[in-house]
């Protein structure tokens, strides 16, 4: 999944694909998350957000299932 980097403090990059709804989000650390079955409307204000981290963990995390992704 192509991943476009974002202006944040804890995160590189996100992604989404529409018609797996899959969101990516790939952290300073290098970690990257996937998160599953994440509607479209998630994803739009995630990126229109102030801040990116704090969307994240008030509207994402602990919501959606969250799997580690393996480094390509």
């Amino acid at each position: 999944m192509e991943r476009k980097r974002v202006k944040s403090s804890n995160l590189i990059s996100v992604g989404y694909e529409a018609a797996t709804r899959r969101l990516e989000i790939e952290f300073k650390d290098g970690s990257v998350y996937a998160y599953a079955d994440v509607p479209k409307a998630v994803h739009t204000a995630l990126m229109k957000a102030k801040s990116l981290g704090g969307f994240l963990f008030k509207k994402i995390k602990g919501v959606y299932e969250a799997t580690k992704v393996d480094a390509d």
